[in-house]
């Protein structure tokens, strides 16, 4: 079976350019069940470069349905069999304002589009650059 792999090395993943916000900004909740952009936001912002973009995508398919740990391995590798959309493609780059740095070992952290760190990574002639994708075509 082949797996396929969502995660960028070395790269930084800048805000859409149609993003409304002009600040990172916490995805607001909606009901009583989390959002994919709160699930990936929590991840991200509570453990900086601990997870790579397929944990944090893996693990929020995961939650939302309800697996238990003992199914994951499994799970994973069926949710990989298939091409899976990058952090491009995500609420936090797309909607809500924030930059994604991946290091030389593809752990990522987020970045609001406002702090100096954002426009650091923007600058950095070492790093890969890919936008976010926009919203409307």
């Amino acid at each position: 079976m082949k797996t396929y792999t969502t995660d960028y090395i070395d790269t930084f993943i800048t805000a859409a350019d149609d993003t409304k916000v002009t600040c990172g900004t916490v995805p607001p909740s909606r009901g009583n069940k989390k959002t994919i952009a709160e699930m990936q936001y929590e991840l991200l912002a509570q453990n900086p470069y601990k997870f790579s973009s397929d944990d944090v995508l893996f693990q929020v398919f995961a939650d939302r349905n309800d697996l238990t740990e003992a199914e994951y391995e499994l799970a994973r590798k069926q949710f990989f069999s298939k091409g899976q959309p990058c952090f491009r493609a995500s609420p936090l780059t797309k909607t809500y304002g924030f930059g994604v740095h991946c290091d030389n070992q593809g752990k990522m952290a987020i970045y609001g589009m406002e702090t100096p760190d954002y426009e650091k990574f923007v600058a950095d002639k070492q790093l890969k650059h890919v936008k976010a994708m926009k919203s409307s075509k």
